[in-house]
This record gives C-alpha cells, structure tokens and sequence, in this order.
C-alpha cells in the first residue's frame, strides 16, 4: 500500500499506539472483529502470518506481517508475544 510504513516485529514492542479508534463507523469496526478471528484462526490452525495496518500516535500509518495468535476484546497478541490494541487495527489482509 501506498504510504504506508513496513515495520519489523522487532520495532512492535517500541511503537506508541493511537489511544482513539482509528475506525469511525460501527460497521468497519465489527468487519476488523470478524478479520482478526479469521486471522487468529489461520494462525492457530496454520501458522499463517497476515498483514496487519496500524494507526500510531503520531497518526502514521504502519503495517506489519505477523501470524495473530490471539483476539480478545480490547487488544491482540502477535508472534514474538507482542501485543497490539484492537482500536489501532486500520485493516487486516488475510
């Protein structure tokens, strides 16, 4: 994608995170639920990395591939153990 920031797993655990939802519409956020237990699913089932797009702080876009291990409510675990806020996610390519 076109301006947005390849980041590396390692660069995960020093990124500040946006604390507002990057998402504005109700219905983009109940798909980024369904793609990241579809994500988790493939990760657990398949050890299968997907491209996650990510909001920081500063408002720069970043993605970065990663097999997701597990979704709850709020945040998201990442190969490596890190972990990502839910509200941050932009999108997730499967």
């Amino acid at each position: 994608m076109i301006g947005i920031k390849n980041m590396s797993m390692n660069s995960i655990g020093h990124i500040h995170f946006s604390k507002k939802d990057a998402l504005a519409e109700q219905q983009a956020r109940e798909n980024r639920q369904y793609l990241l237990s579809k994500a988790q699913c493939l990760g657990n089932l398949f050890h299968q990395p997907v491209n996650i797009v990510y909001q920081a702080d500063d408002g720069e876009i970043q993605q970065v591939e990663s097999v997701v291990w597990s979704v709850l409510e709020d945040y998201m675990q990442v190969t490596g153990g890190y972990i990502i806020p839910v509200h941050a996610v932009l999108a997730v390519e499967l």
